[in-house]
């Protein structure tokens, strides 16, 4: 039997040890055949060419064309970035050492909500450690027991986590499917929540957002969309997707994330003055969270002011994406229904994608093999991020690789 992590989810007996000998059983025959490619140690910035540690072999595979990690506008090494972490130090060590609430808020970090409401053109803004807590403290922050959450059905875990832990009852609607979505809402009276993303993660495809957004307005429920990969990319400004339909105003909350386009760490919530004063003491993640180290918001401070300043890097990063896309596609490479920097390289064979992930790793790509219960089954792919900073011979380079493998293994012909 083809055995994964779903397996080992629950376990009968009566002691809570006692999933762990078989999944170490499980566990050290997997690992090497492929599940080793998770958690690979970078021993260089996550640029466009990383050096990565090799955990199966030892080595250390220098140079490799980096379509793994998150830094969409290429921010996280910049000069500007690098020194104003540096000052940072000497003025305020490494950590922040206490909650937001209490003693872990320096003006760095007030500077920052306060320029993230003006990014967002939103009276106040609240920061968090990650974006996963931002979405889990918002949603348990604001639902409760007795109310309706009606989120797409490909959701971030945040998301569904933040569900669970509001207690309301939790509905998933079709993806982009705005029938489905008016049907989950009707026939129910009380407070509705209507999640859903901008970009979406795995599958890179936007929100179909001005039709859901009318049927949320319909049924009289707020939404929240999380703009995590979208902020900063999409819409005249950058501010996201939803400035992107021209929502900007409509919606009421705005959630994202500084590990993305910013490249550093953290989340964030953007709405009215009255919602981020309520999830001062409701947003559960970040009231008992220790505060993000002021050397990391100093440095997404710096990385804030050059994507303002800079349009032209989300220029160029949507121009780089639609040329990897153009490279693969035309090689007969199923990138799905990607419009935007995260693209899904479809591979659609579960028991083959660690080996091929071995291959392209092997051969000069670092790029994430994405398997159930990541994705549904049978739907393995490789999710590739672009930046801004991928010059020309990087993009041309990683496409050769990747369709040379492929092709190779008899995924496409």
């Amino acid at each position: 039997m083809d055995y994964d992590y779903t397996n080992f989810y629950f376990g009968a007996g009566d002691d809570a040890f006692a999933l762990l000998e078989p999944f170490a059983d499980w566990w050290g025959e997997v690992k090497p055949r492929g599940y080793y490619q998770y958690e690979l140690p970078l021993q260089s910035a996550p640029s466009t060419r990383v050096d990565v540690k090799d955990t199966k072999t030892g080595e250390i595979r220098k140079g490799l064309i980096n379509f793994a990690s998150y830094n969409y506008l290429g921010l996280s090494y910049r000069d500007e970035v690098k020194r104003a972490i540096k000052e940072a130090v000497d003025i305020f060590g490494g950590g922040s050492s206490g909650s937001p609430i209490l003693s872990g808020t320096t003006r760095l970090h007030d500077e920052l909500a306060e320029k993230m409401a003006a990014f967002k053109g939103k009276e106040a803004a609240m920061i968090f450690p990650t974006g996963y807590s931002a979405n889990v403290g918002v949603i348990a922050g604001l639902m409760r027991s007795g109310d309706l959450i009606v989120a797409d059905q490909y959701a971030h875990a945040s998301i569904v986590d933040g569900m669970i832990l509001s207690k309301a009852k939790s509905r998933f609607f079709r993806h982009n499917n705005a029938e489905d979505l008016d049907r989950k809402l009707s026939r129910f009276e009380g407070k509705k929540l209507v999640i859903v993303e901008g970009v979406y993660s795995m599958d890179g495809d936007t929100s179909t957002l001005p039709e859901l957004w009318e049927v949320t307005k319909k049924h009289g429920a707020r939404m929240l969309i999380d703009e995590a990969h979208s902020t900063f990319i999409f819409g005249e400004n950058g501010r996201g997707v939803a400035e992107h339909y021209g929502l900007d105003d409509e919606i009421d909350m705005h959630l994202g994330t500084f590990s993305k386009s910013l490249g550093g760490q953290g989340g964030f919530i953007a709405g009215s003055q009255a919602l981020i004063d309520y999830l001062r003491g409701f947003a559960r993640s970040r009231f008992f969270s220790c505060a993000l180290a002021p050397t990391v918001v100093a440095g997404i401070n710096a990385a804030l002011d050059l994507a303002v300043a800079h349009p032209e890097l989300r220029t160029k990063l949507m121009e780089n994406a639609c040329t990897m896309m153009k490279l693969l596609t035309d090689e007969g490479v199923d990138v799905g229904d990607s419009n935007s920097q995260v693209i899904p390289i479809m591979v659609r064979n579960d028991a083959r994608i660690f080996d091929l992930g071995e291959e392209l790793l092997r051969e000069g790509v670092f790029i994430n093999p994405v398997k159930y219960p990541a994705v549904g089954k049978h739907k393995s792919r490789f999710r590739m991020s672009i930046s801004a900073d991928h010059t020309q011979e990087d993009l041309e380079e990683g496409a050769e690789i990747i369709v040379r493998v492929l092709r190779r293994n008899g995924i496409i012909e």
